[in-house]
C-alpha cells in the first residue's frame, strides 16, 4: 500500500513534487516522516536538474503538524533511553528549523498546494516555501497553546515577518482555526482557489514560471528573503550587485580594469602577474 510510504517523491523533467503521505492522521509530521522530509529537501537541494517543487499532502489533508504523540521520544538516545531531557527537545528543534531554512534557501521556486487543514509544523512548511496556493475548505492555524507547548521552526519567528506582532499574537496565544480566505487577506499565502481547482491553478503557476528567466528568479529569490531581514542601505547593496551579476548573465560581462580571470589561472601557472601581485603584497606593512 502507498500508505506505508510516509513520503512520496516523484520527478517529471524540471518538476519534483513532495506527497505527505499519512492520510488517516492527516500527514502529521512523525519522527519517520521528518526525517525522510529532511532528506528528501537535501536531494532537491543537490539537484541541478530541479528548478521548482510542489509540496502537497495525500488525501484530505496538508499537514498537521508534528506528531505530538510522539513527542516523548524526543529526549531518547539513539538507544531510546530517555536520557536526553530538554536537550533532545532542543536538538529536534534545532533540526526542524535546520530543515524550514534549507526549504526557504532553495535556489528552486517552491509551491505549497494546500487541500485541508494544515496547522502548526504543516504552516510552518508553507511559511518556507515561495509560493501557497490553497483550496476554499482549507483550514490554517497554530493549537499548539492548548497542548502547553510552543512552536519550534516558524509558527512565531517567520509568520511575524509575513503578518505582523498584533496577529501572529492572535493566532498563536488564541490557537483559533482559520478560513483559508483569512490566510489571503493577511498574506500568508497567495491564492485561495475552488476545492477542486487546486491542481489545475498549481499547473497555471507552474507554466508561468517556467516561462521566466530561472536566473533571474534565483536572484530575486535571494535578494526579497535576505533583504527582509536587513536594514535597507545593506539591502540597496544587494540589489546593486545583482544588477551587475543580471547584466554579466546577460552578456554585458567583460569590465575594463578587471582581469577576466587571470588571478586565479594565474594562481595555478604561477603566471607573472600573479607573481607580480604577491612579491608587492606579501611583505607590505608587516611591519
Amino acid at each position: 500500500m502507498a500508505e506505508e510510504q510516509p513520503l512520496l517523491f516523484d520527478q517529471s523533467g524540471d518538476t519534483a513534487w513532495i506527497t505527505l503521505n499519512r492520510p488517516r492522521v492527516h500527514n502529521c509530521l512523525s519522527i519517520e516522516l521528518s526525517d525522510i522530509f529532511i532528506e528528501t529537501i537535501q536531494k532537491v537541494k543537490q539537484s541541478t536538474e530541479i528548478k521548482f517543487l510542489v509540496i502537497k499532502g495525500a488525501g484530505n489533508s496538508f499537514c498537521a503538524g508534528d506528531d505530538i504523540t510522539e513527542m516523548m521520544k524526543w529526549i531518547e538516545d539513539e538507544h531510546g533511553r530517555p536520557t536526553q531531557g530538554a536537550n533532545g527537545v532542543l536538538r529536534r528543534v534545532r533540526k526542524y528549523q535546520d530543515m524550514a531554512n534549507s526549504l526557504e534557501d532553495l535556489d528552486k521556486l517552491t509551491i505549497c498546494a494546500v487541500d485541508g487543514i494544515a496547522v502548526g509544523g504543516g504552516l510552518e512548511i508553507t511559511m518556507a516555501s515561495d509560493f501557497v496556493i490553497a483550496t476554499e475548505r482549507s483550514r490554517w492555524g497554530m493549537p499548539e497553546v492548548d497542548s502547553g507547548i510552543t512552536p519550534g521552526w516558524g509558527g512565531t519567528t517567520r509568520m511575524v515577518r509575513y503578518i505582523g506582532k498584533r496577529r501572529t499574537k492572535e493566532v498563536n496565544m488564541i490557537g483559533a482555526l482559520y478560513p483559508s480566505r483569512k490566510a489571503e487577506d493577511w498574506n500568508l499565502w497567495n491564492r485561495v482557489v475552488g476545492d477542486d481547482k487546486l491542481d489545475e491553478e498549481v499547473d497555471a503557476l507552474l507554466t508561468v514560471l517556467r516561462s521566466k528567466n530561472q536566473q533571474t528568479c534565483r536572484q530575486l529569490k535571494i535578494l526579497i528573503n535576505r533583504g527582509a531581514e536587513t536594514d535597507l542601505y545593506s539591502a540597496q547593496g544587494y540589489e546593486m550587485l545583482s544588477a551587475g551579476l543580471s547584466a554579466a548573465v546577460n552578456g554585458v560581462w567583460e569590465i575594463c580594469d578587471a582581469d577576466q580571470g587571470a588571478g586565479i589561472s594565474g594562481f595555478t601557472e604561477k603566471s607573472e602577474l600573479w607573481k607580480k601581485r604577491r612579491s608587492l603584497a606579501k611583505q607590505f606593512w608587516v611591519d
